[in-house]
C-alpha cells in the first residue's frame, strides 16, 4: 500500500514523501529506522499539507496551558499501566475521565490507532500539539526495552518538574504585574478625571501655576483633546515591535538583550540551562543515545541561542569530542553545571549527574525568584506611590500659595 507521510530529518529540516508499506504503523516503524520523526503517515496519493502539522514548533512541547492536563495524564496512564490493565483499556478509561474536551478526543484517537496496531509512541506522533518528539521518543525507548510503566513515570516526573517551575515563574510575576496594572490605571483615572477638574479651578481662580502643575494640566488637556492621537501613537509602536519580535530576527535581538540584561540575563540562563540538562538526564537515563537526546533536547528548547548551542555540541560529540568540553567554551552554561557534567563524563555517571544538577538549579532557581519578588514589589509600591505623591504635590501647590496669598493680604 502507498502511504504518504511527512517527517523531520536529523537536521530538522521537513521531509515529504511516499512509502510502501502494509500499514500506518510499519510506515512510521521504516521511516524511524531511517532517522526521521514522523509526525503524520496517510494513506493515498497527496502528500501531507505542512501546514496542516503544527510544525517542528510543536516539537518544541505542548503548550502552558496543556502542560498540568498532560502531566496528569501521564501519571494515570502510569498507575493504569504498572496495575497491568491492557493499554486499550487503559487509554479508554483515560479518555472517559478527561475533563478536556479536546484532549479527550485526542486519547479516543489515540486508543483507536492502538486497537488498530500502531503502537503507543507512533499514535502520538500523530498529536504533536500535545506530544512532542521528546515525549514519544521517551515512550518508544519504554516500549522497546519492555518498561513502558517505568518510562511513563519518568515522563510524570519531567512533566510535573516543569509545571511545578512554570507555575512558580507565573506566581512571581503576577503580584508586580498587578502593581503596574493599578499604577496605570490610577495615573489613567488622574489624567482624565481628576486634574482636568484642577484646571477647571485654577482657571476660575486666576492662580499663577508653577510649572510642574502647568506641564500636568496641559498634558491632560492634550490627552482629552487628541485621544485619538496619543492611542495610536502608543498602540501602534507597540503592535510593530510584537510584530517583530514574533520574526527569528526579533526573537534573537530579544533574547539577546535579556541574556545581556544585569540581574535578568543570569536568571534566565539558569532556567534554561535546568531544562536543558533535565531533559537531556532523563533521554540518558532512558539509554537514547547521546547523539539523539541532543538533538530532541534542542527541539523541546525555544532558545535560539541555547538551540545553537545544543547543535554545535551534538557535531562536537559526533567527532568524539565530550559535552563539557564543548559547554565550557560557552558562557552560556555556568561553571558549575560544566563541572557537574564533565565529573559525570568521567564517572560514567552522566545521566545521574544531570538529574541531580537540574534538581539543584531548580531549587535555585525558586530560591531567586522569591528574592527577586521581595525586591521588586515594594520598589514597584514606592515609585507608584511617588509619581502619586508628585502629581498631588504639583495639584494642591497653587492651592496653598493662594491661600498663604490670602492671609498674608488680610488685615
Amino acid at each position: 500500500m502507498k502511504l504518504t507521510y511527512l517527517a523531520f530529518d536529523k537536521s530538522g529540516h521537513q521531509v515529504t514523501d511516499t512509502i510502501e508499506a502494509g500499514t500506518q504503523a510499519e510506515a512510521g516503524e521504516m521511516l524511524r529506522r531511517r532517522g526521521l520523526y514522523v509526525t503524520k503517515v496517510q494513506a493515498g496519493g497527496e502528500r501531507p499539507v505542512a501546514g496542516a502539522v503544527p510544525s517542528g514548533q510543536a516539537g518544541r512541547g505542548p503548550p502552558s496551558r496543556r502542560l498540568k492536563s498532560l502531566a496528569l495524564l501521564t501519571s494515570q496512564l502510569h498507575v493504569l499501566v504498572s496495575c497491568g490493565t491492557p493499554l486499550v483499556e487503559a487509554l479508554e478509561a483515560l479518555s472517559r475521565q478527561t475533563r478536556n474536551v479536546h484532549l479527550q478526543e485526542v486519547v479516543t484517537d489515540i486508543q483507536h490507532r492502538v486497537e488498530g496496531g500502531a503502537s503507543l509512541s507512533a499514535a502520538l506522533e500523530a498529536h504533536p500539539d500535545y506530544f512532542g518528539p521528546l515525549y514519544w521518543s521517551l515512550v518508544g525507548a519504554g516500549e522497546a526495552s519492555g518498561d513502558l510503566a517505568g518510562m511513563l513515570q519518568r515522563l510524570a516526573s519531567t512533566l510535573r518538574k516543569q509545571a511545578h517551575v512554570r507555575n512558580a515563574l507565573i506566581g512571581a510575576m503576577i503580584y508586580p504585574a498587578l502593581l503596574v496594572a493599578v499604577s496605570v490605571a490610577v495615573l489613567a483615572l488622574m489624567f482624565t478625571v481628576v486634574i482636568p477638574r484642577f484646571g477647571e479651578l485654577f482657571d476660575t481662580l486666576e492662580v499663577p501655576l508653577p510649572p510642574s502643575t502647568a506641564l500636568l494640566v496641559a498634558a491632560s488637556e492634550v490627552l482629552l483633546a487628541y485621544w485619538y492621537a496619543v492611542l495610536p501613537a502608543v498602540m501602534v509602536p507597540a503592535a510593530a515591535l510584537a510584530a517583530y519580535q514574533a520574526t527569528a530576527s526579533g526573537r534573537r535581538a530579544r533574547e539577546t538583550v535579556v541574556l545581556a540584561l544585569p540581574q535578568v540575563g543570569p536568571i534566565v540562563r539558569r532556567f534554561t540551562t535546568a531544562r536543558i540538562v533535565r531533559l537531556l538526564g532523563v533521554l540518558l537515563d532512558a539509554n537514547v543515545p547521546i547523539t539523539d537526546a541532543l538533538r530532541l533536547t534542542r527541539r523541546s528548547i525555544r532558545s535560539q541561542r541555547y538551540e545553537r548551542l545544543l547543535t554545535e555540541t551534538e557535531d562536537a560529540v559526533t567527532r568524539g569530542e565530550t559535552v563539557s568540553s564543548v559547554w565550557s567554551r560557552s558562557g552560556l552554561v555556568s561553571p558549575s553545571v560544566q563541572e557537574i557534567v564533565r565529573n559525570g563524563e568521567r564517572s560514567g555517571q552522566v545521566s545521574t549527574m544531570l538529574l541531580s544538577a537540574a534538581d539543584f538549579l531548580d531549587d535555585e532557581n525558586e530560591l531567586t525568584l522569591r528574592s527577586l519578588t521581595s525586591i521588586v514589589e515594594p520598589i514597584i509600591l514606592i515609585g507608584m506611590g511617588a509619581v502619586v505623591g508628585v502629581v498631588a504635590v504639583s495639584l494642591f501647590m497653587p492651592l496653598f500659595d493662594l491661600t498663604a496669598m490670602t492671609q498674608g493680604g488680610a488685615p
